[in-house]
């Protein structure tokens, strides 16, 4: 029985829409429990959760800068007041069980709560773990992965391999009209669509990969529905068949109508595509903490589960391979074959089960 919660993190949407995820099955079982968001000052969990309905607190807690800063200075000094904030939140509000899905934040709260012998349960999206969890993996009682082999990072009897928990209505998506759902978009129905996503920002070197030939998709008779983020503006005069926006609000949607995906390797992104068996291209983003990104897309393409293309190559490979794929449907099919053991439904459930078995 669940009637406080603290839930940690954040930093990126890799981080945040897990942890809202969890709040929401935890609150969905138990609509009493009281749910507490404990973040990083200035970081997009601090809009985006009470957006979802929770309250969150921030804590003054940052990283350190990769390359030479004054700021770094402040870095040990930030994290000893966190630490106290935390400790501050924690006999208030009086957890039954602490969850920390990654980021600054996650650090200072899950150490925090140790102290006071409060369970805890550690949500790692990616094949790689980060810096944060790998640190925090002693203090946890339970850790909840989404791929096999963690054991390298986390000592094996605290692993539940439980996979990521995925937006709701992405599980409209997997049995949904491919043909009605391209109709919907205004796409011909009988002809193939790609849909290219770089996440809510964008993605550059995707962008301008397409932006350069994106004349040979329209010879080849492909659609694409492309997602550019806000700062990139396409050039697509005259191409009926491809329809750029900044942003695509209508997810499910633009899953059911695609062929094939092009895509970053985040990690709700790779288990997303899993889920709804699409064949992918990933083209893994090299600006992220330790090269996390091609260790998702590595784990998928090793098995022959998806095409990975490397950013610095993509300029040259990502529009051949693109043609390659939607024009190979038995190669399509190979991929699927490959990515479905890859698919978790049930992550949310198993992670909230695992939280409960704690507390």
């Amino acid at each position: 029985m669940l009637h406080k919660v603290i839930i940690s993190g954040g930093g990126t949407g890799g981080h945040i829409f897990p942890a809202i995820a969890i709040a929401n099955e935890v609150r969905r079982r138990y609509p009493e429990c009281k749910i507490l968001f404990v973040g990083a000052l200035g970081k997009m969990e601090m809009e985006k959760v009470p957006q979802a309905g929770y309250e969150i607190i921030g804590l003054p807690i940052s990283g350190i800068q990769r390359k030479m800063s004054f700021s770094n200075l402040w870095v040990p000094f930030k994290f000893l007041k966190s630490i106290w904030k935390a400790r501050a939140i924690i006999r208030s509000f009086g957890p039954d069980a602490v969850v920390g899905v990654g980021g600054y934040a996650s650090a200072a709260l899950v150490y925090a709560a140790s102290a006071f012998k409060i369970p805890i349960l550690i949500q790692e999206q990616n094949s790689y773990a980060g810096l944060t969890n790998k640190w925090l993996a002693a203090k946890a009682s339970r850790i909840c992965v989404a791929y096999e082999g963690m054991e390298k990072f986390f000592p094996a009897d605290k692993i539940t391999i439980t996979g990521n928990p995925v937006r709701s209505e992405i599980f409209e998506a997997i049995d949904a009209d491919a043909a009605q759902a391209k109709t919907a978009l205004g796409f011909e129905a009988s002809k193939p669509l790609i849909l290219v996503i770089g996440g809510s920002l964008g993605a550059r070197t995707i962008n301008r990969s397409l932006q350069a030939d994106i004349a040979s998709l329209s010879a080849q008779g492909i659609q694409v529905l492309w997602q550019t983020g806000k700062h990139f503006s396409p050039d697509t005069q005259n191409r009926e068949a491809i329809r750029a926006s900044d942003f695509i609000s209508d997810m499910k949607t633009a899953y059911a109508a695609a062929d094939i995906v092009v895509s970053r390797a985040g990690a709700i992104s790779v288990s997303e595509l899993s889920l709804l068996n699409k064949a992918a291209i990933l083209v893994p983003s090299p600006n992220v903490a330790e090269d996390h990104q091609t260790k998702n897309a590595r784990a998928l393409s090793d098995n022959g589960a998806a095409i990975l293309v490397k950013d610095a190559d993509a300029d040259k490979m990502l529009l051949p391979e693109m043609i390659r794929l939607v024009q190979d449907s038995s190669l399509q099919q190979a991929l699927k074959n490959k990515l479905k053991p890859f698919a978790k439904p049930d992550a949310l459930i198993e992670i909230v089960n695992a939280l409960e078995s704690i507390s």
